[in-house]
């Protein structure tokens, strides 16, 4: 069993930026994906971003491409989701989630453990 707890949301204004840290426990990771995802309201869960533990290779989806970045600290077990040139349409509830495998998935139901989410609200 995996579990994820994030944190790190609030409110920031257009432009901002924010980090949010996902961090995993109760299992080895070496063979997990990690993935952010996000929610807004009366829309479906997206992707946003995923990075493979062992290599380290990220991913992300074209609205947030140059604009968040993916990390990961193996010491700490934690994922990280550093987010720059914040827009209000970013506001979302924002998910890390963890699938076995090498390689990252972008479909919510490809994922197999999830956090809670933190609230993630860009003012214009």
């Amino acid at each position: 069993q995996v579990q994820l707890v994030e944190s790190g949301g609030g409110l920031v204004q257009a432009g901002g930026s924010l980090g949010l840290s996902c961090a995993v426990s109760g299992r080895t990771l070496n063979s997990f994906v990690v993935g952010w995802f996000r929610q807004a309201p009366g829309k479906e869960r997206e992707f946003a971003g995923a990075i493979t533990w062992s290599g380290g290779s990220t991913g992300y989806a074209d609205s947030v491409k140059g604009r968040f970045t993916v990390s990961r600290d193996n010491a700490k077990n934690t994922v990280y989701l550093q987010m720059n040139s914040l827009k209000p349409e970013d506001t979302a509830v924002y998910y890390c989630a963890a699938h076995l495998g090498n390689y990252y998935y972008t479909h919510p139901y490809q994922y197999d453990y999830w956090g809670q989410g933190t609230q993630v609200t860009v003012s214009s």
